[in-house]
């Protein structure tokens, strides 16, 4: 499989370059050359496989030969450790939890499989790299979850200071051995906008690669999730439509990339925050990325979604086939709590912000009689403990994956700008 820069300025190149170099010397992101549907024999009988066998299926086309069979497989099984329950809150509506995994947001699959894949292509070398990555808010307990210890691989988690939650926060800079955190004063986009430069700037990108979504081994295993959805799903006979909390709009896009596939998914809904530049260009046809804005759902605080081009790319950049399968809408914080407290008191299930505004995605969008709706939760509620308690009338148990980092104190190092990051950059690599 060869995978191209959706700016179409740098040479063709295969999965394990692309995953190494995470963004195309163009500044483009990678995206696959060829989509092969799956056969119609394997999604009708979906519910004859295991996870597992499914998660083959549907990556290994994209992986082609650079990994064989038996070590993909390995890959799989050691990224796919927990379950992704459906948990049906309304007699047409179902939430699917991702939060299961070591660090209780959905980004823990990806940023496993990654370094599993990383850690497999690096496994004969003696010199390391530098994995740099930016998070609004989960992706950098993820990553750094997923690549601590990892044999020749250093990370470096840039995070926005002050806009992420303090169980993140813990998640990222406590860690420790090959993990810094670098805690950013500025907004998401800020720190996404230096590790774009780092990836162009010739005295430290040698030996860099990127863990966002932009990167394709973060960005493709997403799509297992609407396939394990299906799985559990298809004998309710109905046509099923998702809302995704959407920020950089990784994992909307991996559930489209499965629609290519052949997962017959009926619509998809963006739901966002007030970071809504996703929603205005769907209702005005014209694409303004603004300056993002804090919200209380952290992790979609992004003005500039780097995923939505490869939306666009499946689309073939026509905006009215598009919105045939695909909407979006905007929420505000009070809509969000509000929606929190009313799930709540209505069905006991407790949705966090992100989960919440997925769930808003739904009633916006009206579900028929022969749809079913799942909106996709995110995170555990106790990642925005203080939001939580503080909307609904509850005391959230502390899981013991958090329970032991709570404690811990935090080790940051705090910049203002890029030359503080390529500095620290230049003196730390390999």
């Amino acid at each position: 499989m060869n995978y191209y820069s959706l700016h179409h300025k740098s040479p063709k190149t295969n999965f394990k370059n692309a995953v190494i170099e995470g963004l195309a010397k163009d500044r483009g992101i990678y995206f696959p050359e060829k989509i092969t549907p799956l056969p119609k024999n394997f999604i009708d009988n979906i519910t004859n496989y295991s996870n597992h066998e499914i998660a083959f299926e549907v990556i290994k086309q994209f992986v082609g030969d650079e990994i064989p069979p038996t070590a993909l497989k390995e890959i799989i099984s050691k990224t796919l450790s927990f379950d992704f329950p459906i948990v049906e809150i309304e007699n047409n509506i179902a939430s699917l939890e991702l939060f299961h995994g070591p660090t209780m947001a959905f980004k823990d699959v990806g940023a496993k499989f990654m370094a599993e894949c990383l850690a497999y292509f690096n496994n004969d070398k003696e010199t390391e790299i530098t994995v740099l990555v930016a998070t609004s808010g989960d992706t950098g307990g993820a990553v750094a979850n997923g690549f601590l210890e990892a044999k020749g691989i250093k990370v470096v988690i840039l995070y926005p200071s002050g806009k992420v939650s303090n169980i993140q926060e813990k998640q990222l800079t406590t860690l420790g051995k090959n993990i810094t955190a670098i805690e950013v004063n500025g907004v998401f986009d800020d720190c996404q906008e230096m590790v774009k430069t780092a990836f162009l700037d010739e005295d430290i990108s040698r030996k860099l690669t990127s863990a966002n979504s932009i990167n394709i081994a973060r960005w493709l295993p997403q799509m297992f999730y609407f396939f394990f959805a299906y799985k559990t799903l298809k004998k309710k006979n109905k046509e099923l439509v998702f809302s995704v909390p959407s920020g950089n709009f990784g994992n909307i896009c991996a559930g489209v990339l499965a629609q290519k596939l052949g997962l017959p998914i009926k619509h998809f809904i963006a739901a966002t925050n007030i970071n809504d530049t996703v929603p205005n260009y769907l209702q005005k046809g014209q694409y303004q990325p603004k300056p993002s804005k804090a919200t209380i759902s952290n992790a979609m605080d992004v003005g500039n979604p780097s995923n939505f081009i490869r939306i666009e790319e499946l689309f073939q950049n026509n905006i009215e086939t598009l919105k045939k399968v695909f909407s979006s809408f905007s929420f505000s914080d009070e809509e969000t709590t509000k929606t929190m407290e009313t799930v709540y008191k209505k069905t006991g299930y407790i949705a966090e912000p992100h989960g919440a505004v997925g769930y808003l995605g739904l009633k916006k969008h009206q579900l028929k009689d022969t749809e079913f709706g799942v909106f996709l939760e995110t995170a555990h509620p106790v990642k925005f403990l203080d939001i939580v308690e503080k909307t609904l009338p509850i005391k959230v148990p502390i899981p013991p994956q958090i329970k032991k980092i709570l404690h811990k104190e935090k080790v940051a190092i705090q910049i203002n700008e890029y030359k503080e990051l390529k500095a620290y950059l230049q003196n730390n690599q390999p």
